[in-house]
């Protein structure tokens, strides 16, 4: 999830085992703990443009990786604060604010290399956006509280409720996809791969993807807490097969592993940019969830299969797309 809400998680952990004098450095120490996973963002290559997705979540945000990123950032702080804590009640806040930072990620759809080096998978359980104002709210108010008030408890009721909102992201996960199951079974089709994901910012509205006779489906579906669940038809796509589409490119080549990189990325989810044929998009992310209008993707060139792909983001933050987005949120009539 985004910086402030990992550091939140990682302040009101290390506020929920400090004793109660303890509690104001905690926050601070375990805030910095929760963000320090995401120092894999500054790995980085000018020659190979994947390099930062590749590792962005990853060794840095396995579960076996936690005791020693919480010494690292242990050492990091010890200097300065050898003389207010020993160095074991250090370490105990670095890792109750560290120990979360992958496990949170992983309940994102992006995927997070969590059990890495025991398995390469990228775990997306896909019951939270990677931005949701709710959930770090919940937290923020939490940490406020248990700083101004010396009291653990504070936080520990935080985390029960971040933990509850968090079981009502998979209850609508689960609605979600049984929606879906049903609209595939309507249309008499069979899904071979299915992704149901929340959109940006909320639990409400989500985004269905499957693949059927190597056409890749994208629909929108809104889960209200009151009202029946809403189906938005959305668009369709013939998946991106390197074999079929590009069966002369050396398999070998710097240009076809970089494909086979951003197809793990992307969980096999690729396909051709109608309006670009040289760029493959990652059909799991929209900037809306009927369209197949991407959020990134990477431009190749096959007459120069030892030359790196590269990486593009396409973003849309226009007023029309703005206000389609809302539309469904609400549960709205889309217009022609």
């Amino acid at each position: 999830m985004d910086l402030i809400t990992q550091g939140l998680l990682g302040a009101t952990m290390a506020q929920s085992g400090a004793r109660q004098q303890e509690t104001r450095i905690a926050t601070g120490i375990g805030f910095l703990a929760g963000i320090a996973a995401d120092a894999d963002i500054l790995i980085q290559s000018e020659n190979d443009p994947l390099l930062n997705i590749e590792f962005h979540r990853h060794f840095t945000h396995s579960l076996f990786f936690v005791p020693l990123g919480a010494l690292i950032v242990a050492l990091l702080l010890w200097p300065f604060l050898r003389k207010r804590l020993p160095f074991a009640r250090l370490y105990l806040f670095t890792f109750l604010g560290y120990c979360l930072s992958g496990v949170l990620d992983a309940f994102t759809s992006y995927g997070t290399h969590l059990l890495w080096p025991l398995s390469d998978e990228r775990v997306a359980l896909s019951i939270i956006s990677v931005l949701d104002p709710a959930f770090t709210l919940i937290l923020l108010i939490a940490g406020v509280m248990a700083y101004k008030k010396y009291s653990h408890k504070a936080a520990r009721i935080g985390l029960l409720l971040a933990a509850v909102y968090l079981s009502f992201g998979w209850m609508q996960l689960q609605r979600a996809e049984t929606v879906a199951e049903s609209l595939i079974a309507e249309r008499r089709q069979q899904a071979e791969q299915l992704l149901v994901k929340p959109t940006l910012a909320n639990l409400l509205l989500w985004r269905s993807i499957y693949e059927f006779e190597g056409k890749l489906y994208v629909d929108a579906i809104r889960i209200g807490l009151f009202s029946e669940p809403r189906i938005y038809p959305g668009e369709s796509i013939e998946k991106f097969v390197l074999e079929r589409d590009l069966s002369t490119l050396p398999v070998s080549s710097v240009l076809a592993q970089d494909i086979a990189r951003f197809s793990h990325f992307s969980a096999g989810l690729l396909a051709v940019r109608p309006e670009q044929p040289n760029v493959l998009i990652d059909v799991r992310y929209s900037n809306l969830p009927t369209t197949l209008a991407p959020l990134w993707g990477i431009e190749i060139n096959p007459e120069q299969p030892d030359q790196h792909a590269k990486y593009r983001l396409y973003r849309d933050a226009s007023d029309a797309t703005r206000e389609k987005f809302i539309t469904l949120l609400l549960g709205g009539h889309l217009l022609d």
